[in-house]
């Protein structure tokens, strides 16, 4: 790709004016003319946008010395899982030809632009003092987003973590990349506490996970416990189970929440938690209770459905003076909440004479929650990813994640290859915590900036837990540069982590190669259309097939007939070489495999299909050519 600051540099561009044709003057107006809009702006060139997807043709090489076949693997088996070494942009080119449509689940965790060398561009770090950084990265993103985009499938989601310095800029990117999709947002607590100050002695110890997802999305969720549910006074609504009364809103914020309620039955007061008022609305303070939206407090207790302590056990107190009370609240001997212990009555609270001559219970009334009246069978999850070791903000509600920190944790990277391969990644405990919410057993997620590899780990770790069949395609980069031209993370990162961690699953009882235990690894060929005819060939053409058909890549097999897919009675077959002795493989293939029809990709599909006719065999012929051609991204072959 060429840098799009350098092209987008407006002095640069009208230095070109003159040099660009019609279709290209009409491209640059429609695009200015289209800038006018509320959102993001940043320095683009739509005609280098346009040139970099069509230039070339992407096509795939299956590399097997880096691959890995689990030992249980039948000799003809294909490599579900793929590590594709190259500029992501290239592979999505690839992918958006062979799995649009198919992905469940992407989840990126892309350079956080930050300066600090973290992001290798045009072979080269991009500095914080480069002037075009931040366009260089909205664009660079941009790119990829919009081919990322494709790849979605009607249900599925794009999962993005990020600092809090980028959120901003990301969150109005993925806006337009992916309008009205915005689902909402994961904060995960990345570490306990930080003396790294961003200014105004403000310690950042979070980031941010962005979630865009397409209209038939849904996290997972954890179906509900209704075990606690009983029914110990059959109640004809059926099974219920005590419920908290109040809501997280103190007194200042919501007073009309907060006043005493009384057991109709017993003529017993209760006062309210001034840091948590009462969950309805009480009908002494509205004038019209039709309009109320939900049930009244008194309405409740009518229906029964606020259960008052019991009286034969209940302590219950009557102050008969404001001293009394005051004397009651100096010594601590006032109602208090069940759990901290925090007095309910105070000094400075408001009212206080009304609890003067009353009965006052030391209890807390609850509220009787019916199995029958839950809205959902599936508590949903929460936006906040605590840290391995919390345990508050914990509720009945939400379901939980929690990550260990970054970089941190058993099994990491560093871990596992047994030195320090990769800076700051990310903790399996993070990924496998969103796919679990995300995935289901037999979906495909992708990662584009797979680095080190984590969301492959994470996604062996699901299939182990609940005997899954995820698959996942991870797109990792060599980061070679000048200084360091061998360096090759994909291949000696990514790639040997896997390795690392499929090996370690493939001993555990019921673990298979299908939940995993293998990969093909792939790398990138970009050939100009023009030698496409000369340069491409069956080396190309054996996985462009599988993924096209199968989303796998096929084993090879000896020979000149290679087995791609099989669809319903039809197998899908690559001829490498026509000759006599192919053609007598393929005139009995249909018999000898137990199938209908044949359908042939060969270089030569009109001889290969006269012959086959002549020997009584009914088989589709296509170019190879042609095949290869759709290696193209933009599809137009």
């Amino acid at each position: 790709m060429s840098n799009p600051a350098s092209k987008s540099n407006p002095s640069n561009l009208l230095a070109r004016l003159e040099a660009l044709g019609a279709p290209e003057l009409r491209r640059l107006l429609v695009e200015h003319l289209g800038k006018r809009k509320l959102g993001l702006y940043w320095e683009s060139d739509a005609i280098a946008r346009d040139a970099a997807l069509n230039a070339d043709i992407v096509l795939p090489r299956h590399q097997p010395a880096h691959s890995h076949r689990a030992a249980d693997m039948a000799a003809d088996a294909p490599h579900r899982n793929l590590i594709i070494e190259g500029d992501n942009f290239d592979a999505l080119r690839l992918l958006r030809t062979t799995h649009a449509g198919r992905i469940r689940v992407i989840y990126i965790d892309p350079p956080y632009n930050t300066g600090n060398k973290d992001w290798v561009y045009n072979d080269s770090y991009v500095g914080a003092n480069d002037r075009w950084r931040h366009s260089q990265w909205l664009e660079f993103l941009y790119r990829r987003l919009t081919l990322a985009r494709d790849l979605l499938a009607p249900d599925g989601v794009l999962l993005v973590s990020i600092n809090d310095e980028n959120r901003a800029k990301l969150e109005l990117l993925l806006d337009e990349v992916l309008p009205g999709r915005r689902i909402g947002s994961f904060v995960w607590k990345t570490r306990s506490g930080s003396n790294d100050e961003s200014g105004g002695r403000l310690s950042l110890d979070h980031e941010h996970v962005l979630v865009y997802a397409n209209e038939g999305f849904a996290f997972n969720g954890e179906v509900k416990d209704f075990s606690q549910y009983k029914n110990p006074d059959s109640d004809p609504r059926g099974p219920w189970k005590t419920g908290d009364l109040s809501k997280s809103h103190n007194y200042i914020d919501r007073p009309n929440g907060y006043y005493p309620i009384q057991n109709p039955d017993t003529g017993v007061w209760y006062p309210c938690n001034p840091s948590r008022v009462w969950a309805f609305a009480t009908e002494a303070r509205v004038d019209d209770v039709d309009a109320l939206r939900a049930k009244s407090m008194e309405q409740y207790i009518r229906e029964g459905k606020v259960i008052f302590p019991a009286p034969e056990t209940e302590r219950v107190v009557v102050w008969e003076s404001r001293q009394a009370l005051l004397d009651a609240i100096e010594s601590g001997d006032v109602p208090v909440r069940p759990k901290n212990k925090t007095p309910l009555l105070t000094a400075d609270l408001p009212d206080l004479d009304f609890w003067v001559g009353k009965p006052v219970g030391f209890g807390r009334p609850w509220f009787k929650r019916h199995l029958a009246d839950l809205q959902s069978e599936v508590r949903p999850v929460s936006s906040w990813i605590r840290g391995a070791v919390e345990d508050e903000n914990l509720d009945e509600f939400t379901v939980g994640l929690t990550a260990q920190r970054s970089g941190t944790g058993e099994h990491s990277v560093n871990e596992i290859l047994g030195f320090n391969a990769f800076p700051f990644p990310k903790p399996a405990s993070l990924l496998r915590g969103l796919l679990l919410q995300a995935t289901k057993p037999n979906d495909i997620i992708l990662d584009f900036f797979a680095g080190s590899g984590t969301t492959g780990q994470a996604v062996l770790e699901l299939n182990a837990e609940d005997d899954g069949a995820r698959r996942y395609i991870l797109c990792s980069s060599t980061e070679a540069t000048a200084k360091e031209p061998d360096k090759n993370l994909c291949r000696d990162v990514c790639a040997e982590r896997m390795r690392r961690v499929s090996a370690g699953y493939a001993g555990k009882p019921g673990f298979t190669a299908a939940q995993g235990g293998e990969f093909a690894y792939l790398t990138l060929d970009k050939l100009p259309p023009a030698d496409l005819p000369f340069e491409a060939g069956p080396q190309h053409a054996l996985p462009l097939l599988g993924l096209r058909l199968a989303h796998a890549v096929p084993a090879e097999r000896p020979g000149p007939v290679q087995h791609i897919a099989r669809a319903g009675d039809c197998d899908v077959l690559l001829c490498t070489q026509v000759d006599a002795h192919s053609i007598d493989m393929l005139a009995g293939w249909a018999a000898s495999h137990d199938v209908a029809r044949i359908a042939i990709y060969s270089e030569r599909p009109e001889s290969l299909a006269e012959a086959l006719s002549a020997r009584g065999v009914d088989a589709t012929c296509y170019g190879l050519l042609d095949v290869l051609r759709q290696g193209q991204a933009g599809g137009r072959a």
